[in-house]
């Protein structure tokens, strides 16, 4: 794990008494997208509320290029490279699209993405651009939730339930922009519990059952009947034999 960007390492997290997440590992590659799936309540959105510093780990690391972000404040955080796109996109619904692509540049690192380039990426942004977020269809506010971390330029981009109430549609064409984003130096960690959507843009996959790991692997090496095992906690028994 020396040569990996991202490290969590024995991540716990409580709400209150519930253990969230516990005792979580894994390291992402520069460069791969890796892919955390589950049903609603494993503990996902709160893993990566943990990673962005939103929500403080009961105990474990998180290691970012090397440095040990365990304790660092949220923003710094974001000025060291990792930014969060948030389950529910969390807009400002009062200011433009314009307005709140620019809270994305205020701790900003350098590098390829600013508001022109993220322009480029959703050619409907500049026409609409001093429309309220409000006026916005849940695709749009997606991307324009997408637009925010962009231009901050994080090293790790970290994807909490993209596809989340979306048409498919509307998923295929946000999804379309990963390779672009890939290609400009940026590593992706997504949340998503449509899991073949995951395992089709993921070049691995993690799932969590209460809060546990159950399954980590490459897509192409999985058995469809493990992922349903990981995913939803049965296995199918033997079968039962044939009366006469």
């Amino acid at each position: 794990m020396t040569d990996a960007l991202l490290e969590v390492a024995e991540l716990t997290v409580h709400h209150g008494q519930l253990c969230a997440v516990d005792r979580v590992s894994f390291a992402l590659e520069p460069g791969e997208t890796y892919a955390i799936i589950g049903a609603n309540g494993a503990g996902k959105s709160t893993l990566m509320r943990s990673i962005v510093g939103i929500h403080p780990p009961t105990s474990g690391r998180i290691v970012l290029a090397g440095e040990d972000v365990t304790a660092v404040p949220t923003v710094e955080r974001l000025a060291r490279g990792l930014a969060l796109v948030p389950e529910g996109r969390r807009l400002f619904p009062s200011l433009s699209v314009e307005e709140n692509l620019k809270v994305g540049t205020l701790r900003a690192r350098p590098g390829p993405f600013d508001l022109q380039r993220v322009y480029e990426l959703f050619p409907w942004m500049p026409e609409r651009r001093k429309q309220r977020a409000a006026r916005l269809s849940g695709g749009e506010q997606q991307a324009v939730a997408i637009g925010r971390a962009l231009v901050a330029n994080p090293r790790v981009l970290l994807l909490d339930e993209l596809s989340l109430g979306l048409a498919p549609v509307v998923v295929q064409r946000i999804y379309g922009i990963l390779p672009e984003l890939l290609a400009n130096s940026v590593t992706i960690l997504l949340v998503e519990q449509d899991v073949s959507q995951a395992m089709r843009v993921a070049g691995r996959v993690h799932c969590l059952l209460e809060g546990k790991t159950t399954l980590e692997g490459r897509p192409a090496e999985l058995e469809r009947a493990d992922i349903e095992a990981a995913y939803f906690g049965v296995r199918p028994g033997p079968a039962e034999p044939v009366s006469q």
